[in-house]
């Protein structure tokens, strides 16, 4: 057939299997996972249910999935050793030491290879979004990618639980996916698109109201979009439909009028979802589709009433089963779509008041005081000053000429300053790491992008397992690459957020994480209490997330409120060469002190930590280690 290819490596598609009840396999992540291997009629990979409870009963599973998806029904000790190692979804090219883990990055990919299988379905790669970024940021980032990937599938799974045996709670997750839904939508041409909304308006003599009805987006939902006219459907819907459709996104064949042309932006009608991340259907809508119909499920059971609070929400159900070949796939995958009633004409009264759903919104601190100057000397008030551990072999180098080619930074598509500068970078954290381990041990490498800091360990501690964690899917294939030509053999690529590594290791490095990665980083080690050694970097994206909370340690939180920490954390990124050597050196001081805090909560949790600076300073405007061990 034109546009097929064949895949020479063998991939598989490990599963989670806890249990089955009323058309849902459980966990949640499972169903997602096939679902979409349904829509993209995904033949690529073997799958393997794993059993996570001995008493699953696998049997149920031809009740719910369709005659053609091949499954095999494993243990857990059957997993091959790596995936042993991760969460699952996960997905393992033979010979087993390439692994992928974490829903988002297992769905992408099944997206990738399927388009690979077949170039000829464009619309599975149209999942990835307009840039090919769908879900591709880590949930720490994203708090888009968090309440698709981790949040909303567990509430769910909760919820089902909890609906078994008492009145269900709506869960949290459920009310910010339908504020979500009601925000403006923005996409690139969303000028142009929002001017033909308004020339439609006035077209049919219809003024935008300030505040939007949330009922109007569910106008359509009760009709199949393709028996609609052009003149009766929205600018949404007409751009949604012919991008399902394979037809060229419709464009005004005439200049529009001065009177729309000439209008402020700020005048132009906002653009309203069609999807769950805008105009278009992506993969945020094949994971939410799984999770919210079964929601949808309990709520039409138990407590119909209350499905009158969300009308964006079922209008986007709704809407989902008008796009080709979802209904098929979703069959297939044992989902039978509900049958909502109408929710037209709701009133603003009868819904919950969404401005009042927790968002990440920052607190004002009254008491705040700007620059970095007066912060230092609130530390400093309290006894805490720059202090840097001294460095414990600042000429120790390796033998960069006696090693093989694919060992050295230079290797890579780098200048010959930026592969001396690594090489530099490296020598500080190989030293440290080497003169830590024992045989046996295993050593990951997080964050490890294309495998400089790994790849030097495995060549210099064969009796020794390195491991290689990083979420950007290239940058790992290079590295294997360059693994392959030395030929390692103690040496795994996992792509992933770290999150979704859950082995037992000894030594955790990491050579410039970006902001919270660092601390991502250190808490992972604290909690598998190994060593760790850090080199951060990226201050200024250091921010409160769900996990992290700055300042970090108590001694620093008693003197710092989280402004005035952000303010270190700000002026530590001033420390590129070409700025003033006096704006260098504040910039020094302040890295310091924000990696001091980060000691001082490692030491918190039983570990002797030292911050040093590496050498030569002139290795990276970002040159200092934290070292932690387990005392």
């Amino acid at each position: 057939m034109k546009g097929m290819k064949r895949s020479h490596t063998e991939e598989y598609l490990y599963l989670d299997f806890s249990h089955q009840t009323e058309g849902c396999i459980f966990p949640l992540h499972t169903s997602v996972t096939l679902f979409l291997l349904s829509y993209c009629d995904c033949k690529v990979f073997k799958v393997c249910l794993v059993l996570t409870e001995e008493s699953s009963d696998s049997s149920l599973l031809r009740d719910v999935l369709s005659e053609d998806i091949e499954i095999q029904v494993i243990s857990r000790q059957q997993l091959p050793p790596i995936v042993q190692n991760c969460c699952l979804p996960a997905v393992v090219e033979q010979p087993n030491n390439f692994c992928r883990a974490g829903l988002a990055v297992v769905l992408r990919h099944i997206v990738q290879k399927s388009y690979e299988a077949d170039s000829s379905k464009k619309k599975i790669l149209e999942l990835l979004g307009f840039k090919k970024t769908c879900l591709k940021a880590c949930a720490e980032v994203s708090q888009w990618t968090r309440l698709c990937e981790l949040t909303i599938p567990l509430a769910i799974e909760n919820f089902l639980r909890e609906s078994s045996d008492q009145p269900p709670t709506i869960p949290i997750e459920i009310l910010q996916l339908e504020k979500k839904l009601g925000e403006p939508v923005r996409v690139h041409n969303d000028d142009k698109l929002r001017r033909q909304k308004l020339k439609q308006q006035k077209a049919a003599g219809v003024e935008p109201p300030l505040a939007r009805g949330k009922a109007e987006s569910s106008v359509h939902t009760q009709e199949a979009p393709q028996e609609l006219d052009s003149s009766s459907k929205s600018v949404e819907l007409k751009v949604a439909f012919s991008k399902l459709t394979v037809q060229e996104e419709p464009a005004a064949t005439n200049r529009e009028p001065a009177h729309i042309r000439k209008a402020k932006a700020c005048d132009l009608p906002p653009l309203e979802h069609v999807f769950a991340e805008g105009l278009y259907f992506t993969l945020a809508d094949i994971v939410l589709l799984p999770c919210i119909h079964q929601f949808l499920v309990i709520i039409c059971k138990k407590c119909s009433e209350k499905l009158i609070e969300f009308p964006l929400l079922a209008s986007w159900y709704q809407r989902i089963q008008e796009v080709p070949e979802v209904k098929t796939a979703a069959s297939k995958c044992g989902i039978q779509f509900l049958c909502l009633p109408e929710l037209l004409n709701v009133s603003n009264e009868q819904h919950l008041n969404l401005s009042e759903v927790p968002g990440g919104e920052e607190q004002n601190d009254p008491l705040f005081i700007g620059g970095p100057r007066p912060t230092m000397t609130k530390l400093m008030e309290k006894g805490i000053e720059v202090m840097f551990s001294p460095h414990p072999s600042p000429s120790w180098t390796l033998d960069w000429n006696g090693l093989p080619a694919a060992v050295s930074p230079k290797e890579g598509k780098m200048s010959s300053d930026r592969a001396l500068r690594k090489q530099q970078q490296l020598n500080n954290l190989v030293y440290v790491v080497i003169n830590q381990a024992k045989p046996h041990d295993r050593i990951v490498d997080f964050c490890s992008g294309g495998g400089h800091v790994g790849i030097v360990l495995a060549h210099m501690l064969p009796l020794c397992q390195v491991i290689l964690i990083e979420n950007k899917e290239l940058s790992l294939i290079r590295a294997k690459k360059r693994s392959d030509e030395l030929g390692l053999s103690n040496i795994w690529f996992i792509q992933a957020n770290m999150e979704y590594f859950t082995g037992m290791f000894n030594i955790g490095v990491a050579l410039h994480a970006c902001g919270v990665a660092t601390d991502m980083v250190i808490e992972h080690c604290i909690k598998t209490r190994a060593s760790f050694v850090t080199c951060p970097c990226c201050y200024g994206f250091i921010q409160n997330t769900s996990k992290f909370n700055f300042p970090k340690s108590e001694q620093f939180k008693k003197t710092l409120s989280y402004k005035e920490h952000m303010i270190l954390c700000r002026f530590a990124d001033q420390t590129a060469v070409q700025l003033s050597p006096q704006r260098r050196l504040i910039g020094k001081q302040c890295m310091c002190l924000v990696d001091l805090d980060r000691a001082r909560a490692a030491e918190e949790h039983g570990y002797s930590v030292q911050v040093i600076s590496m050498e030569p300073e002139s290795c990276s405007p970002k040159n200092n280690m934290i070292v932690g061990v387990p005392i």
